[in-house]
């Protein structure tokens, strides 16, 4: 039912526009759209205003003035069908208008409102916004995978980014390098991910991969495995490197320094490299790669690969200057003096001070995962005690059992549903015999005789206070001691500026370098930051989107070309394999049995590629699949008109959009006024046909314009996708030929060339070729 709302006549289109402009506010014209919608309460969003438009004046009309037909937006559909001068000249729009619905609503739809109305589909149109779909903010489109029999041939069309890219530090376009793994184009796959990420050959095997998390399979079934499919394409890039990291063909001239060789700044070498600088990484470490290097396991990421891609980097004129003294020999004033830009990307490896009693007697766990090789032979002891929730705890404790530890005890300050560590580690702890014990504090250091004999942990009551804020709190009369001859803290890592004196100055902000939001420029022009020495100990693909960003702010910073850090498309059909996503299990990584693993080797295997494309074929490639349902709409494209707004004037074919919850591209105080025609040239033809269930009632299920008798041909379709189809092979078969069976049947064939049904709406593809067949062949009689 109608729920009360102001309502306002308008007496001019700018006084109409102001009132949209304030917010929370529709247009009512002939009202055949809106007071459905607003009866069945179908949007999320219920506006309190309704704006009369009828009341403004001059909106009205059908004229011709210097070979151009104009209508008024407030024009009745009735009008158009009935008007003599558009019965004669302008065939298709008359033809289209009296194919509208009932002689009632004709009578009270104008021609601006029926090109503006809102998508015909059951899901988006059932009441009380029973599914809401991505078109009302939802994040799903429910006849993807549901009843789909009115929907898309042609694909779908993205209203926003989809879910699984936008919780990608990086951005990686997932639906569409997963499109490309389907269609069997690799180095498509290879490039839509480079874009973002330089190495998916390392983050795919160490990525926390929120993108799996938020992918919309999970409400139904398993996830797709982005990260499997991921380090699929990352191993083919490793194979066909010579393809993917080339020097650049021509130079800028212009040098970066970057001080730190991990994730974030190798991931800004590759994209300042790739736009034509000359770019030299200093690092303090022998060897490149930072944490990829150092910290994380080899059973997760065999340090060969970590190797590997320095070496590609190195082949694309990147320079490594290793062992350096920062701070020391190599001043950060000097460098500045020496280099055009430069970054620090120096991580957080510096051990953080907790204050319990005892503290000094407990192992730094990045120190145990940097220097794991003199914890051989049984140093470890038989049991060991770690603090920490995250990941590198996971690391540590598992590393530890791994290194011969019989008994490992894991403990955090979060309960199990909060601990921050992904899912896949704590798994693997689990499976290893990792004793997990949550909930609890640090308390202090239990020792005997100088020798650690345990850890006496305190109760946490909550960690975070009633503003989010990290501020546990414990009960200090539930305290237990866990038996332990070593205690490995993995309780988080600082960050270390010591290399910075006291006479360079640069904001800081608890530690960490202050950056611009957009270029991660610091307080000193010319200087820059990137990964956890800006954000704090993070994801390594936080740390390469990071490197990233700041590649970019460099390269603005000097004006050079650079490449965008945007990736995601929302300006092309898409598609998804109705078979493929059946399937409702995703990929699992082949492992070694638990018996076999060691702390030197990696623990699991890369899908073959042709588990790669069976897991690439469950992606729904998220997207709107129901159909515009204007029947003017197609022919004003085909006559080739134009809408004037109180803005703008724009082609037919640009005002059609897919928005949320919009089918057009206007803005939020933008109205159409006017629709123009030009004149169609002498001995030209101009024809509309509709296919609906019940002739003079139902929306179409397919329908079609065309213009011929000219030079170029245009052929308009409807219903068969999110926005009104210009079929451009269709008019390419027609241009210059003369129209017969034959040629019509092409065209029909042509018209449907790119298709890509649902389901349920193969017949559509039928009825489209008939159609237009059909439309042409009438314009011969």
């Amino acid at each position: 039912m109608l729920r009360s709302f102001e309502h306002k006549n308008a007496k001019s289109v700018n006084e109409a526009a102001g009132v949209l402009e304030l917010g929370n506010a529709a247009l009512i014209a002939g009202g055949t759209d809106l007071l459905g919608t607003l009866k069945d309460n179908i949007l999320p969003d219920y506006p309190g205003t309704i704006v009369n438009i009828k009341t403004i004046p001059g909106l009205e009309y059908i004229k011709e003035e210097n070979g151009t037909l104009k209508i008024g937006a407030l024009t009745k559909l009735a009008d158009i069908a009935a008007s003599p001068t558009v019965q004669r000249k302008y065939t298709a729009l008359a033809q289209a208008a009296k194919a509208v619905a009932t002689p009632h609503l004709r009578d009270m739809g104008t021609i601006g409102g029926n090109i503006a109305q809102l998508p015909r589909c059951w899901y988006f149109r059932k009441s009380d916004n029973r599914f809401p779909c991505l078109r009302k903010g939802g994040t799903e489109c429910f006849a993807a995978t549901g009843e789909n029999r009115y929907h898309s041939i042609l694909g779908g069309w993205k209203t926003e980014t989809s879910q699984c890219t936008a919780a990608c530090p990086a951005g990686t376009d997932i639906p569409k390098y997963l499109s490309q793994i389907r269609a069997g184009d690799m180095d498509g796959a290879a490039e839509t991910i480079m874009k973002v990420n330089p190495m998916p050959m390392l983050t795919s095997r160490v990525c926390a991969h929120f993108c799996q998390q938020e992918c919309n399979r999970c409400q139904k079934d398993e996830g797709v495995q982005s990260g499997a499919t991921e380090r699929v394409v990352g191993d083919y890039i490793l194979a066909n490197a010579d393809k993917f990291y080339k020097a650049p063909a021509k130079e800028t001239g212009k040098t970066i320094a970057i001080i730190g060789a991990g994730p974030a700044g190798m991931s800004a070498a590759f994209y300042l490299r790739k736009a034509g600088n000359k770019v030299v990484i200093y690092d303090t470490k022998p060897e490149a790669g930072g944490m990829l290097r150092y910290a994380i396991p080899a059973y997760r990421l065999p340090k060969d690969l970590v190797a590997k891609f320095a070496s590609l980097l190195e082949k694309m004129g990147i320079e490594f200057k290793l062992g350096a003294k920062i701070g020391d020999e190599i001043k950060p004033s000097d460098l500045e003096k020496n280099y055009d830009a430069v970054l620090y990307a120096t991580g957080a490896w510096k051990r953080p001070v907790l204050g319990f009693s005892g503290e000094d007697l407990a192992i730094f766990g990045l120190d145990f995962l940097v220097e794991v090789k003199n914890w051989m032979d049984g140093k470890v002891g038989q049991e060991v005690v770690v603090m920490g929730g995250g990941n590198v705890a996971m690391d540590v404790a598992v590393t530890a059992k791994r290194l011969g530890a019989k008994k490992v005890k894991l403990t955090c300050l979060e309960t199990r549903d909060k601990m921050p560590a992904s899912g896949e580690e704590v798994a693997r702890a689990i499976e290893e015999g990792i004793e997990i014990d949550p909930g609890w504090g640090l308390s202090q250091v239990v020792s005997e005789n100088g020798k650690i004999v345990g850890l006496e942990v305190k109760r946490c009551l909550s960690t975070v206070d009633a503003s989010g804020r990290f501020n546990p709190q414990y009960d200090e009369n539930d305290k237990k001691v866990l038996t332990g001859e070593n205690i490995l803290l993995a309780t988080g890592q600082g960050i270390d500026l010591s290399y910075l004196d006291e006479k360079y100055q640069i904001q800081l902000n608890r530690g960490r370098i202050v950056t611009d939001e957009d270029s991660n420029e610091t307080s000193r022009p010319g200087v820059f930051g990137a990964g956890d020495v800006v954000n704090g100990p993070a994801t390594v693909i936080g740390s390469v989107a990071s490197g990233h960003k700041s590649a970019n702010g460099i390269s603005r910073y000097l004006g050079v070309d650079y490449f965008s850090y945007a990736n995601a498309s929302n300006k092309e059909y898409v598609f998804f394999d109705t078979e493929g996503t059946k399937n409702p299990i995703g990929l699992k990584l082949k492992e070694l049995d638990a018996a076999a693993r060691a702390v030197d080797k990696e623990d699991s295997m890369t899908p073959e590629l042709s588990e790669g494309v069976t897991e690439a074929k469950r992606c729904l490639n998220c997207a709107c699949y129901a159909v515009n349902p204007s029947d003017t709409a197609p022919a004003l494209i085909a006559l080739d008109a134009k809408i004037v707004t109180n803005h703008r004037t724009l082609a037919a074919e640009e005002l059609f959009d897919v928005n949320e919850p919009s089918n057009t591209v206007l803005g939020k105080d933008e109205i159409i006024t006017e629709i123009q025609i030009p004149q169609p040239p002498a001995g030209s033809k101009s024809a509309f046909t509709k296919l609906a269930l019940r002739k003079s009632i139902d929306f179409p299920v397919v329908n079609v314009a065309v213009l011929v008798g000219v030079e170029k041909p245009r052929i308009a379709l409807n219903a068969i996708a999110p926005k009104p189809y210009r079929s451009l092979k269709a008019e390419a078969v027609l241009a210059g030929k003369t129209i017969d069976e034959a040629t019509a049947t092409a065209a029909g064939e042509a018209a449907v060339a790119d298709i890509q049904p649902l389901a349920a709406t193969k017949y559509k593809a039928q009825i489209a070729k008939t159609l237009l067949k059909r439309t042409l062949l009438g314009t011969t009689e």
